[in-house]
């Protein structure tokens, strides 16, 4: 990799090495970054009233990082993630260097426009990470290393670094703290953070002074700390006599009285900024040596916004190990709100933005204006621009995925064995596609009967490592690292799971390169790592994530880890389709589907939820003649297939996943009570309301499967039963208007045996046999 002084020094021309001209360049930055809020705001037409946002202050303290990291150090194989309230300057930038059509500057959150937060799907402008949800764009680059690690021919080499822009109350966020302490972190020396400390959030001033806590945080993780706290004014300054006492006493100012004293004119700075004790005749005798502009513009020259001391600290990064920068700014720096404690989404006014223009030398009457072509600002943006083009990603077609191995699975089994059995038949019935999976688990791959398929593949690692128990005859699960190896083990932090699931799922637009990533994790904590994964859709991610074991299913562990409402969320979920398959071939034909749409501008990702309970394989009936069985493949695909057929049904029982045996034992006993029932088991609730929406007019879903399952001539009253929420299948009713009683878990569940679970929360074949005599009598 190239050393960072190496990298800057071939990025400076003779316009880029005057600072002079990058100074003209920050100006306009900022003031296409404010104008950009200033005109969705106060210029376009807003009917409604409501107001439009932005943040013309977390832009203002981002502008000098970002000048100098895109103009001097950047290159084209670099990737940033930028703090989602400093979108105006990405855009702002990436106008200047030629990558945005000035016909979209005032479009800021307007339909179709410039979005609210950077988005690499739908903004129209080079967007490296979506960002919006704080913390999550910052640990992306993580899993974006990775990612890219994995999908290079040397593992152990990085291709470009990976920058983060992070807003310094971003790191409060948990998420950010169990990514950064993950074991794989600390190898990964093209990750470079930067953090913007501004010493404020969206409410008020930071109160407590944290810089030095969270550096030996980083550095405790392995992290190379620098910190770029003061900008070449106030170190003059400091090398004065009362220098070293005016340090002293800046460095142990609290913050909300440093942000303060950036609200104070020069006479009250006298008068304050000395303090109390020994150090303050010093400090009160050098401030009397400046003159009132000075000292006024001393307070607020941070190293954050220092273009030198900015160019010095990036030229030092180790590549060796992560790097996380401290640079100190303030909030609004350049404008007449820097510093308030309100200022998150204050707006200027008409007169301030005037006033903005009048001092940087922008017109508000052609706020867009560009740099003229032959001026030294204009070659800067053109060089820079044209130094970090991009080849196009290109677009390699994933390799195809059979639609049905071949197998029918015999004997009890369980749908989470049926992972594992399916993946290690691929490896055999198409190794090309099996070469491209890459499996994911937050340190539970025994527990969810990976086992075998980590056996087979092995472990990646960016360089292999010593398997110290290859001799130990004892030992069944063999961890073998090495940079060939296809599955990754991350700690126990469902978040860190996801966000590296997203990353993988984004190779194939990023780099040209499909991955077909499948993350298993416990069901319960889907819950957990809902915002990531769904963020990492957003961004174009397309994986598999399978919540195994689930439900009440998992009797004995208790109400805390038996999952209730994942149904739902799988049916909500964006870009995403849900399975709960009931037998093991269900498992593989619906994983097979799920993986067929990896990697592809049409595709989408899918959640799969497995059981852990024995089921008895003969009651799938799977059809013996070919035929017959690839149409029970398709309505399985679909969503939900006839499991029994009577000849003059009197209800119709819906089950799904698990509770499938207890459908069918109901079904038996209403036999014998001289009560008819036919027994669908639907595999994609979320499949069959599309089916249905679309019917009504809304979507453009196939409705061939609410035709075929569900016919008008065998509409009966209906029962619905899940291992979950019971409103997950509630809609069926609405198919032909039918009479409906809904059995499911909605409550905390105990432990106990599967008998005692099922019939607390009416599940049980007895709850629903009376559910179809209430309903039918």
């Amino acid at each position: 990799m190239t050393t960072a002084p190496a990298q800057a020094a071939a990025h400076r021309t003779a316009d880029e090495g005057s600072f002079d001209t990058l100074r003209q360049v920050e100006d306009r930055v900022l003031w296409l970054s404010s104008a950009i809020v200033h005109h969705a705001n106060r210029v376009r037409a807003n009917p409604s009233g409501l107001k439009v946002g932005g943040h013309q202050a977390s832009c203002a303290s981002m502008v000098s990082i970002m000048t100098t990291l895109w103009f001097r150090h950047l290159r084209p194989e670099d990737r940033v993630s930028v703090k989602p309230h400093a979108s105006p300057v990405l855009h702002a930038i990436n106008y200047l260097q030629g990558k945005l059509d000035p016909a979209y500057l005032p479009t800021l959150r307007a339909f179709g426009g410039l979005q609210s937060y950077p988005s690499r799907s739908k903004d129209p402008d080079p967007v490296d990470y979506s960002t919006g949800s704080v913390g999550i764009g910052a640990t992306a680059t993580i899993w974006g290393a990775i990612a890219r690690r994995y999908t290079s021919e040397d593992a152990g080499t990085a291709v470009g670094r990976q920058y983060a822009l992070v807003g310094d109350a971003e790191l409060d966020e948990g998420a950010i703290w169990e990514a950064v302490l993950d074991p794989q972190v600390a190898e990964l020396g093209e990750l470079v953070w930067i953090v913007d400390l501004n010493r404020q959030s969206l409410d008020r001033v930071v109160p407590d002074i944290a810089a030095n806590r969270l550096q030996a945080m980083f550095a405790s993780a392995g992290w190379q700390v620098l910190t770029l706290k003061y900008g070449k004014l106030l170190e003059e300054l400091f090398a004065r006599p009362g220098g070293t006492e005016l340090r002293r006493r800046l460095d142990a100012m609290p913050n909300p009285e440093y942000q303060r004293l950036l609200r104070c004119p020069a006479d009250e700075l006298r008068r304050r900024l000395p303090g109390e004790g020994a150090d303050a005749a010093p400090v009160a005798a050098l401030l009397e040596q400046l003159e009132d502009a000075t000292l006024v513009r001393a307070l607020s020259n941070l190293g954050g916004h220092d273009l030198p001391g900015l160019d010095s600290v990036l030229a030092a990064v180790d590549d060796n190990r992560p790097t996380v920068i401290f640079a100190y700014t303030v909030k609004g720096y350049g404008l007449p709100t820097q510093g308030h404690p309100q200022n998150h989404s204050s707006l200027l006014t008409a007169a301030q933005i005037e006033e903005l223009a009048a001092r940087i030398g922008a017109d508000p009457e052609s706020p867009w204006d560009a740099f003229p072509a032959a001026s030294a600002a204009g070659r800067l943006c053109a060089q820079a621009g044209a130094r970090l083009n991009r080849d196009p990603a290109g677009s390699t077609p994933p390799p195809p995925v059979p639609a049905d191995i071949g197998r029918t699975p015999t004997g009890t089994a369980t749908t989470q064995a049926a992972l594992g059995r399916v993946l290690l038949d691929l490896t055999r019935a198409a190794p090309e596609t099996a070469g491209r999976i890459v499996t994911v688990s937050p340190d539970v791959s025994s527990s969810t009967n990976l086992g075998g398929w980590v056996n087979k593949v092995g472990v990646w690692a960016p360089t292999e490592r010593v398997n110290w128990f290859h001799d130990d005859a004892e030992t069944l699960l063999h961890w073998r690292e090495k940079p060939t190896g296809q599955h990754i083990e991350l700690g126990i932090a469902e978040t860190n799971l996801v966000g590296l699931l997203g990353e993988l799922g984004a190779t194939w637009s990023r780099w040209g390169k499909p991955l077909l990533p499948i993350g298993v994790l416990y069901d319960p904590f889907v819950q957990r790592a809902l915002e990531p994964w769904s963020f990492g859709i957003y961004a174009g991610g397309q994986s598999i994530l399978v919540g195994t074991p689930s439900g009440v299913t998992l009797a004995p562990e208790g109400g805390a880890h038996q999952s209730i409402t994942t149904p739902s969320l799988g049916i909500e979920q964006p870009g995403c389709t849900t399975w709960e398959p009931a037998f093991a071939l269900d498992t593989e034909w619906t994983l097979l589907a799920a993986l067929s749409r990896l990697g592809r501008p049409d595709g989408g990702s899918a959640y799969l939820r497995l059981s852990t309970r024995q089921v008895d394989q003969s009651l799938a009936q799977v059809p013996e003649d070919p035929a017959a069985r690839e149409r029970r493949r398709r309505q399985v695909v679909a969503g939900a297939y006839p499991l029994r057929r009577t000849e003059q049904p009197q209800v119709t029982i819906a089950a799904m996943g698990a509770l499938v045996t207890e459908a069918l034992q109901a079904a038996d006993r209403l036999a014998q009570q001289g009560i008819t029932a036919d027994v669908v088991c639907v595999t994609s609730p979320g499949l069959l309301f599309k089916a249905l929406d679309a019917r009504s007019g809304h979507g453009s879903a196939d409705t061939w499967i609410l035709d075929q399952v569900f016919p008008a001539s065998r509409a009966t009253p209906l029962v619905t039963v899940l291992d979950g929420h019971p409103h997950t299948l509630a809609f069926l009713a609405n198919i032909h208007q039918v009479p409906l009683n809904t059995l499911g878990v909605t409550r905390f569940g105990q432990s106990g045996s599967l008998e005692d679970v099922y019939r607390y929360h009416g599940i049980d074949t007895d709850s629903i046999i009376r559910a179809a005599l209430d309903i039918t009598h």
